[in-house]
């Protein structure tokens, strides 16, 4: 079993870590920055342009992991031929826009129900409704995060579903997925199979990701402050993420 790496300081990726790779990437707080809202993101033309050079220098070989779902993503980021990983890997988008998804359980439906009546009554605290998962944020009101998990913690209880802790916020989902099994439905793609999978992000949620590129014999980058990580590598944050993509498409 893979363990975590729990000592010294990590490298940044060195470079031509991309060669031969395919890229994957978390969004928020990856490639854009986090947001008080998730809708507030912004996804700027540098990050459009750069998106779309990588996946010419890569041959397609390029695909986003996030915790949303992957309408929304791909809405955001107003692209098309890129493959999107969203609800943690639950659902894929392919290239070709044909999308694998699994039926939207009736829990859900009542975990959101009781979700968006707990927001009404603690004002800042968001609920975002998503095909196979509901989310409450509380980055906007910071006194509710007991409340929040605590509400959390029993609707999973009551539903069955799973429970997924993340940044100012915590997630109710189908149990079945999370970003390590995104990595590997993704590199068992015709396009991306016997490559290297190289993928960058920086929650909790992004652990199974960089274990599952371990397992490929591929790397993890972890963005933000130095912590217990899988990843090998480490960048501090947005920028220099977009600052070594663009490097690397320089070489």
């Amino acid at each position: 079993m893979l363990q975590l790496d729990m000592t010294g300081q990590k490298a940044p990726p060195p470079a031509g870590l991309l060669e031969g790779a395919t890229l994957l990437l978390d969004f928020d707080g990856t490639m854009v920055e986090l947001a008080p809202r998730p809708d507030a993101v912004l996804v700027d033309d540098r990050l459009r342009r750069l998106v779309t050079a990588l996946g010419d220098r890569l041959d397609r070989r390029i695909a986003f992991i996030s915790g949303r779902d992957a309408a929304t993503l791909k809405a955001l980021l107003g692209l098309d031929g890129i493959a999107i990983a969203g609800s943690h890997g639950l659902e894929i988008l392919h290239a070709s826009g044909k999308v694998d998804r699994p039926v939207r359980p009736a829990s859900l439906d009542t975990a959101v129900k009781r979700m968006r009546a707990f927001a009404d009554a603690h004002p800042g605290v968001l609920v975002e409704d998503k095909p196979l998962g509901a989310a409450l944020h509380y980055r906007l009101a910071p006194q509710d995060e007991a409340a929040s998990n605590r509400l959390a913690q029993q609707l999973a209880a009551d539903t069955g579903l799973a429970l997924q802790t993340g940044k100012k916020m915590v997630e109710l989902r189908l149990g079945s997925g999370d970003k390590g099994m995104a990595v590997e439905r993704l590199m068992a793609d015709p396009g991306m199979v016997g490559t290297i999978p190289v993928f960058a992000g920086d929650d909790d949620t992004d652990e199974p990701g960089f274990l599952a590129a371990r397992r490929l014999d591929g790397h993890g980058v972890l963005v933000g402050p130095e912590r217990q990580s899988a990843a090998r590598f480490r960048l501090p944050g947005v920028d220099a993420v977009r600052d070594w993509l663009e490097s690397e498409l320089a070489r």
